[in-house]
């Protein structure tokens, strides 16, 4: 078993999980303006990206920019993952390769202290992503606990590149944010993903 093959009623008898869905996690966010260099990237990197419709091209031309902007914004100090292999325990079926890790580190050599899991949707489909990012989730957390990392809260985002849709997940609670957010919005989208990490690092701090 891995990651993208759990059912929402399989995470939630395996793991105990309490899913709490319409949750407001994010209250009176900052709108935060990118570097002319990501609008730039991006203004070109949508349309291609949208045309082609995989999802490796609006991994590679949408979401990867703009997390180097989000590592660029806090100065490097965090680590950003693509791709990576983060089997935390087989047999629980926490195995498989994520999309996308931030961690609050800036070991950019190895997973440290996972803080953010993002995975693209199936399909251009946000729902079929929740399970697995939920998955992915509680494998973080069961990997900070070990690495006595001790982070409270881990944040979960599924994004077909072009809408982008929020989960936390505290002890054994998970909250699923009600709407979506969309890259037409980049200010309130990028200024959500800084809270995020900030969030994390205080609760990390």
């Amino acid at each position: 078993m891995s990651y993208s093959e759990f059912t929402l009623s399989q995470l939630e008898s395996e793991f105990n999980l309490i899913l709490q869905e319409r949750v407001q996690i994010f209250k009176n966010i900052q709108s935060v303006t990118p570097s002319p260099l990501l609008r730039e990237i991006l203004e070109e990197n949508i349309p291609l990206a949208l045309d082609i419709d995989t999802e490796k091209a609006r991994s590679e031309l949408i979401i990867s920019p703009i997390m180097v902007e989000l590592r660029k914004y806090f100065n490097r100090q965090i680590s950003f993952f693509s791709g990576v292999d983060f089997s935390v325990d087989k047999s629980k079926g926490l195995t498989g390769r994520c999309d996308f890790i931030i961690s609050y580190s800036p070991k950019q050599l190895e997973v440290t202290a996972p803080v953010v899991t993002l995975v693209e949707a199936k399909n251009d489909n946000i729902k079929s992503g929740i399970p697995q990012c939920i998955a992915e989730m509680v494998a973080a957390q069961i990997f900070n606990e070990r690495q006595q990392n001790q982070i409270s809260c881990i944040y979960g985002v599924v994004t077909t590149g072009s809408n982008w849709k929020f989960l936390r997940l505290v002890e054994n609670l998970v909250d699923i944010e009600a709407g979506e957010h969309f890259i037409g919005d980049l200010e309130g989208l990028f200024g959500i993903l800084l809270d995020m990490i900030k969030m994390t690092h205080l609760h990390f701090g």
